[in-house]
């Protein structure tokens, strides 16, 4: 066995000792076609308003770029769908949140394992260097996720593989030389179409396709301000995030909690949330917002976004036990919550007051 092969088998083992579930190794060389998918997305801007996507795209292209002689990258996978025994939102009321953010932030955890994986590695071979991503610089994951035998890009665009596609990822780039693990060879999504059908907005327009435009978790987690109208409908009731093209797929139906989730229970829905309903999420004062979602994923969009949705969600569910709510938010200082109270309140068939009492 190769020194390259020893050192890759010794790595994906301290991975998994570092509290992933999964990990694999891809090679830096310049493959064709890397990045293509990337680059039409950003040609036909179907990244939105997210400009960010567009900048530093050598280093997008060129993994081997984002640190001085980096040879190999150890790709990681957790999972995050949910445990036995976790809270379940409370009826009709509660927001529709994606599953993984549901928990903590999953970018700090991630980060100090990866962290604590280099330093490990740093120790046993002296000189070499390390650099940590997990979903937040101009790194393509899923690409080399893919390389690294963690799944193959499936037709609604995540990873997927045997155990379906309830799993982040993050990577740690190594000057070190490995043996790059073995792709995942066959086709998982074959004839299947059910996530492109299922999508309610059409942001799959073709498999492998995603149009952010359209796309339910940018209106909801990246988007800031106003909602097109024509787009409000869409968005259905989900408060930030959309899980449907996944919840569709055949790979998600069985699975099973992993030993490391079982250990840590870190996406689970804590208790201070799981009492959050609709109707508080869009009075939520300032302090409480702070206080509430500390460590959450959901801060993304700010409390004006979170309140903004939560409106969104009441007028599309269309239940009168929301018009109280609805024309108390109607008089909100916020221009953006006051506006998409307002259409909510329309939707309903309600009447609103000419000039409603104000809030916070």
């Amino acid at each position: 066995m190769s020194e390259a092969k020893n050192r890759a088998e010794l790595l994906v083992g301290w991975a998994v000792e570092s509290g992933f579930d999964r990990a694999g190794v891809a090679s830096l060389e310049p493959r064709a076609g890397a990045g293509s998918s990337f680059l039409r997305r950003l040609e036909r801007g179907l990244f939105a308003s997210m400009a960010w996507l567009g900048r530093r795209t050598r280093r997008r292209l060129m993994p081997a770029s984002v640190l001085d002689g980096a040879r190999s990258v150890l790709c990681v996978a957790l999972h995050y769908h949910p445990l036995e025994g976790d809270p379940e939102p409370r009826g009709n009321l509660w927001p529709r949140v994606a599953r993984y953010a549901r928990g903590d932030d999953y970018h700090p955890l991630m980060e100090r394992r990866l962290r604590a994986l280099a330093t490990r590695i740093r120790e046993a071979f002296p000189g070499s260097g390390a650099r940590v991503y997990v979903d937040t610089g101009p790194v393509l994951e899923r690409d080399l996720a893919a390389r690294a035998g963690l799944g193959a890009i499936a037709k609604n665009t995540q990873l997927l593989d045997r155990t379906g596609s309830w799993f982040l990822l993050g990577e740690l780039f190594l000057t070190l030389e490995l043996e790059p693990s073995e792709p995942l060879a066959e086709d998982l999504c074959g004839d299947c179409r059910r996530c492109l059908d299922a999508c309610p907005t059409g942001a799959l327009p073709a498999p492998y396709v995603l149009d952010s435009r359209k796309c339910i978790s940018y209106w909801t987690i990246e988007h800031r301000g106003e909602v097109p109208e024509r787009t409000r409908p869409l968005v259905g009731d989900w408060v930030f995030g959309c899980d449907v093209c996944q919840e569709v797929c055949p790979w998600n139906e069985h699975r099973a909690p992993t030993a490391t989730a079982e250990r840590s229970g870190e996406f689970s829905l804590p208790a201070h949330r799981a009492e959050l309903d609709l109707v508080a999420l869009l009075a939520l004062p300032e302090d409480e917002y702070r206080t509430r979602f500390r460590g959450s994923p959901m801060k993304r969009p700010g409390r004006s976004g979170l309140r903004r949705n939560a409106a969104l969600a009441m007028g599309n569910r269309g239940e009168a036990v929301y018009i109280p709510a609805l024309e108390r938010a109607r008089g909100s200082s916020d221009p953006v919550v006051r506006s998409h109270a307002a259409w909510a309140l329309e939707r309903l068939g309600a009447h609103v007051a000419e000039r409603p009492e104000r809030d916070a």
